[in-house]
């Protein structure tokens, strides 16, 4: 392994080395990233492509991925016995060409994670039920269950009903504070409409009645 490397010219060598290293580091870049680490701690060089946060385009990811796929095109072209420069535009190309792939990839998975986020102000207006006593006028702090992105969640809750919200108690998100309390208002469950049946029933029982 060491005398065919040797054996490379200086050019070849260049592209093997690059593409070796990169892909080794590429390799623990991705697994860190997809487990849940932050790969960008270890060289955040951040720049931003446009002023969409969240879109960088120069990061730390994607120059390894730059590089990692700089080194083997390069060394394909090599291989194909294309010329010097060549090589050098196509690998630069399939290099940038990696980055732009990189960076819309990790740009949608942050936003696919910022979609899943909990918006309290998704609650406002929905209807929910008390699930721990709320002291009236804001004297103490309860919980509400209410549905919140397609979520049944239980979240604090306060009022300012001169009377305390007990438990079961049927309510309504009239506001929300900045650090993500609901205040809620009493409200009544909607009347069902009678069973057009069960009317027929009780008029025929009347009828009944005064036949008698």
């Amino acid at each position: 392994m060491t005398e065919w490397f040797l054996n490379l010219d200086f050019f070849s060598k260049l592209y093997w080395s690059i593409a070796i290293v990169s892909s080794l580091i590429f390799m623990v870049v991705m697994i860190m990233a997809f487990a849940g680490g932050d790969a960008d701690d270890i060289g955040d060089i951040d720049t931003d492509l446009d002023g969409d946060a969240g879109f960088h385009f120069i990061t730390f990811k994607n120059l390894i991925g730059f590089f990692t796929i700089f080194g083997w095109s390069g060394i394909a072209c090599i291989d194909a016995g294309l010329s010097t420069p060549a090589t050098i535009i196509i690998s630069v190309f399939c290099g940038l060409l990696m980055m732009l792939i990189m960076t819309a990839l990790f740009y949608f998975i942050s936003k696919l994670s910022d979609s899943g986020t909990l918006n309290y102000k998704n609650a406002l207006d929905t209807i929910g039920e008390v699930y721990l006593t709320i002291g009236a006028g804001r004297s103490s702090m309860g919980k509400v269950s209410v549905n919140i992105q397609g979520t049944l969640r239980e979240l604090d809750a306060l009022t300012d009903s001169q009377t305390s919200l007990k438990s079961g108690t049927i309510i309504k998100v009239v506001d929300v504070t900045s650090n993500g309390i609901l205040i809620v208002d009493q409200t009544r469950k909607p009347i069902e409409p009678t069973s057009p049946k069960h009317e027929t029933l009780q008029q025929g029982a009347k009828n009944l009645l005064e036949n008698k």
